[in-house]
């Protein structure tokens, strides 16, 4: 084995390393993590929060035991093989050992370490993006047209990952349109492959219209509550932030499409970059959402900084310029990690207040970084429910009723009792009630802490007892407050009320 593999087997090695060991103990599972790992029991070709590959892996995970270390693999996964990938766009573009350990370096010290902590879509996302790149890149270099297929499998594979690789195809079309590179749109096997593409995708587009197309909702549900708080400016200042050490690789990278001869073949990826990013501010989009573009352009700038300092004394800048990542990322990594604990957070608010590091969705300050309060008290509910349980005869006739979709998976994870699975009216729970398969008597009824009926009052029309058997006492968890309630001897049909409220929320 070359040494150069060597050195690429210990960055993947140190990869998942990181990942694993990012996390402090005291943190449970992410509320995102919960629905994703239940959409492995429930396999379709949609969801109405993501596409059907999500669900696929899901199912693998299950299938190894859904531990959290399984749960944990993939993402950490995703992101070494966004080094690898990256490692191989170095060495088409003929960049040597020094380019490919900068870039792997600017990629494994960066923001991709907070983003491969999570089982979220975005690890497969950004992995994508940057496969894309190098199909492309690939096509350009050879003019082979199996290029544009495997490229058109990769668009897919992301497509049915997650829709925000749309995005980069959007700022590809006016790209290849400026540049030489529209020869390509006279080539068959372009159109071939955009039909491979296109059928690849195609039962996820059945899926959608079927289902009155959950995607719309979702996207007027997610510009109305929360990129609505999204500044522009703050989206674009935000972009300095991820790859903190390696933002003069990036610049170069720029630099190099216009005075660097073997990059000007390959100028469209700049201007796809910079499409992209307009797309992207224009419609607020969350800072995140940019990411997938930065690996491939870390790669050309690593060969083209490699070329400059390639004589004379600047050789030995070579060394001081691969520690930089590394060194301006030490600082930063306790705010981007979750490595303190909910106490040391808040000896240190000044700190994380002045990265924004605890700005929420909702753009307030908070406590704590959102990601981290959504990692606290899921223990603490499952256990409630289970405690409800144990008051339950009936316990084949009893379901789980949830406020939202973090509570559902939480419970489902975290639960001893397996009568039943947690649900909710929120995110794809709603299609998953029994409503059909047995007559419900007894409901364990989860409410966030904003609940307007502490009391109980309409359910008690319905219900012989009710009990609240406790609350989330977590000061940390942003489930603070949630309540569990135990309602008994239903007096009506609970599955007839149910079935139309999800009647209801669908239309």
């Amino acid at each position: 084995m070359k040494k150069s593999k060597y050195i690429l087997l210990a960055f993947i090695v140190l990869k998942f390393v990181l990942q694993y060991f990012a996390i402090n103990p005291v943190y449970e599972l992410h509320r995102d993590e919960f629905l994703h790992i239940d959409l492995g029991k429930h396999l379709a070709w949609g969801y109405t929060s993501v596409p059907p590959l999500t669900g696929l892996l899901s199912s693998l995970i299950l299938l190894l035991g859904n531990s959290v270390f399984w749960v944990k693999f993939f993402p950490a996964l995703f992101g070494a093989l966004v080094i690898w990938v990256v490692w191989k766009i170095v060495e088409e573009l003929n960049g040597g050992l020094f380019a490919q350990i900068l870039a792997a370096t600017s990629v494994l010290f960066s923001v991709f370490v907070r983003i491969n902590i999570l089982y979220q879509p975005n690890s497969l996302d950004f992995l994508c993006w940057t496969l894309l790149f190098f199909t492309l890149l690939k096509y350009i270099k050879t003019q082979e047209n199996r290029w544009l297929y495997y490229t058109a499998v990769v668009l897919a594979l992301g497509l049915l990952n997650k829709y925000n690789i749309g995005f980069l195809v959007l700022g590809l079309v006016p790209a290849i349109l400026l540049t030489p590179q529209r020869t390509v749109l006279k080539n068959k096997h372009f159109w071939l492959a955009a039909l491979l593409a296109v059928l690849l995708v195609l039962p996820n587009v059945v899926w959608q219209i079927s289902n009155a197309l959950p995607l719309v909702t979702h996207m007027q549900t997610l510009a109305s509550t929360q990129l609505v708080n999204v500044n522009r400016a703050d989206f674009l200042i935000d972009q300095l932030v991820f790859f903190p050490g390696s933002l003069l690789v990036i610049l170069l990278a720029f630099v190099s499409f216009y005075t660097y001869q073997p990059h000007k073949n390959y100028r469209v990826f700049f201007y796809a970059f910079v499409f992209t990013m307009v797309i992207f501010t224009y419609l607020r989009a969350k800072n995140y959402y940019s990411i997938g573009l930065y690996p491939a352009f870390i790669a050309f700038g690593a060969v083209y900084f490699e070329k400059l300092l390639s004589s004379g004394w600047l050789r030995y800048l070579r060394i001081p310029v691969i520690l930089v990542p590394v060194l301006v990322f030490m600082p930063v990594a306790p705010i981007m990690l979750p490595v303190y604990s909910p106490g040391q957070i808040l000896e240190k608010q000044e700190l994380f207040n002045k990265y924004g590091a605890n700005r929420w969705e909702d753009g307030q300050l908070h406590d704590l970084p959102q990601d981290y309060a959504d990692m606290q008290g899921w223990r603490e509910l499952a256990h409630l429910v289970d405690s409800a349980f144990t008051l339950v005869d009936d316990k084949a006739h009893t379901i789980i009723h949830c406020d939202n979709y973090g509570q559902a998976g939480a419970i489902n994870y975290y639960s001893k009792q397996k009568y039943t699975e947690a649900l909710s009216m929120n995110a794809d729970y709603i299609f998953w009630y029994p409503l059909d398969e047995f007559k419900i008597e007894n409901v364990i009824l989860v409410q966030t802490s904003d609940d307007d009926d502490p009391e109980r009052t309409r359910e008690r029309a319905f219900f012989e007892k009710i009990s609240l058997i406790g609350k989330i006492q977590n000061p940390y968890a942003r489930e603070r407050g949630t309540s569990v309630y135990l309602l008994q001897a239903a007096k009506v049909s609970i599955n007839d009320i149910l079935r139309e409220e999800i009647e209801s929320r669908k239309h």
